[in-house]
């Protein structure tokens, strides 16, 4: 059976009296799976426990960290929020780390020696197993001497809007409303969702987040080494995230200006993201200041949260589809921030960064935005979508870390420039792709109810 979709041909993967799989075989699925409770668990750090010799974490109750080994031995926010989706955090761990985020929110101006400057509103980069925020990333747990130049004046900003996230996940699946009126320091819950969304620097007429070159925050962890500056795609589209996940909260309080309120702040954000990030090859610049290259990330990031309109949607699907198969998106099915034809030069992805090209978030493969990346491709071309994922499953099957030590997959990234490799067990680059993979059979088309 020939398809035609937004102008890709594909042949249909059902055939007459042939069962039907969804995005990956149930085989590679059940593995996928495997792999991520491993890491998740790997990941844990409970009460009073330590890793090497950081810790112990007196924080009250289990800490999940961005991988297991060695890696990142704190509480980092994003990369826990990111995972949550996965299925593999309980309810309690859920509970223990929202009111802990919400309990070091920075309620007053806090001038740091570094010369940075924590704003009220801001919640932490991540935080140390002694219980202590650090609003910037460079340092683990360097509590007065965080923050710096090369980090930004600001605190991080898209931590703000994964707090929400966050919250708006716990309650989502326990129900627990009155969690949004729970004190935490003074102030409600829901009060300290508002803060945070108000923290990060706005455009008082489109909504859209930025970033001065003498006063900005970093737009999104996963690009901190990164300077973006101008208005800022992929944490607007995080605020666009925020705005609708506020509007449901306070409807469900049963306060229906607020949500109407938040509403009317997402169209804006809808319409301001379109109007100013939208390039005509489909994807979306990060920036309009330093490093405005066209992201891969927040483009295939914007389709999966549905920030733009059907005909944007069409043309970013079909771009990404394109890279894929010209081979400048993807490598072992994990992917690149920035397109290899949109390299800023032959010797920097992006254009204002001190990492080395295809090093680390300059140009290494990451599979922490592979799930979202098919999520998009599997709209225009969903055989391309499968193949994709499945050379995804399989670079962790060949470097799975249960076979030993010598073995790391899932890396945090990695490039095959002199076998560049980043971080093992690293847990958004399971859980991420996991999520979106459960969403894909749910959701599109071509798998749905597969």
């Amino acid at each position: 059976m020939l398809l035609v979709r937004w102008g890709v041909c594909y042949v249909a993967a059902v055939c007459a009296g042939e069962a039907a799989t969804g995005i990956l075989s149930p085989e590679d699925l059940r593995f996928l799976e495997g792999i991520t409770e491993a890491v998740v668990d790997a990941s844990r750090v409970a009460p009073g426990a330590k890793v090497g010799d950081i810790g112990p974490n007196v924080t009250g109750g289990t800490l999940i960290r961005p991988g297991g080994r060695d890696c990142y031995p704190a509480f980092w926010i994003r990369d826990y929020t990111m995972s949550i989706e996965s299925g593999f955090v309980t309810e309690e761990e859920q509970r223990h780390m929202l009111l802990l985020t919400a309990s070091h929110q920075q309620d007053e101006v806090w001038n740091l020696p570094s010369g940075s400057v924590v704003t009220p509103g801001s919640i932490a980069d991540h935080i140390s197993f002694g219980n202590k925020p650090i609003f910037y990333p460079g340092t683990l747990e360097d509590y007065e001497g965080q923050g710096g130049p090369r980090w930004g004046k600001l605190p991080a900003l898209d931590d703000a809007y994964f707090f929400v996230h966050m919250a708006a996940l716990y309650v989502q699946r326990t129900g627990e409303i009155s969690i949004l009126s729970e004190k935490v320091r003074g102030k409600t819950l829901f009060t300290r969702l508002e803060e945070a969304y108000a923290m990060p620097p706005s455009r008082p007429d489109s909504g859209l987040v930025f970033a001065d070159e003498d006063a900005r925050g970093v737009t999104f962890g996963f690009v901190d080494t990164i300077i973006h500056t101008g208005d800022l795609l992929m944490c607007s589209l995080l605020k666009l995230r925020a705005a609708g996940e506020i509007a449901e909260l306070a409807q469900r309080t049963g306060d229906s200006a607020k949500a109407s309120d938040y509403l009317a702040r997402a169209t804006g954000l809808r319409q301001a993201i379109e109007a100013t990030f939208a390039l005509d090859s489909g994807l979306y610049k990060a920036s309009t200041g330093h490093s405005a290259q066209p992201d891969v990330w927040g483009t295939a990031f914007g389709v999966y949260t549905g920030a733009f309109n059907p005909e944007r949607t069409r043309v970013a699907c079909l771009a990404l589809a394109r890279a894929y198969h010209a081979g400048t998106l993807a490598s072992r099915g994990n992917i690149r921030h920035v397109l290899t034809s949109d390299d800023f030069s032959a010797t920097t992805a992006w254009g204002d960064t001190d990492c080395k090209l295809n090093t680390y978030q300059n140009g290494a493969y990451w599979g922490t935005p592979t799930g979202w990346v098919c999520y998009a491709i599997a709209q225009a071309d969903p055989e391309a979508a499968r193949q994709l994922a499945s050379e995804y499953v399989a670079e962790l099957r060949e470097g799975d870390f249960r076979k030993g030590q010598e073995f790391g997959s899932p890396w945090e990234c990695f490039h095959p420039n002199n076998n560049h490799r980043q971080n093992p067990l690293y847990m958004t680059s399971v859980t991420c792709p996991l999520a979106a993979f459960r969403r894909i059979d749910r959701e599109v088309p071509a798998f749905e109810g597969k």
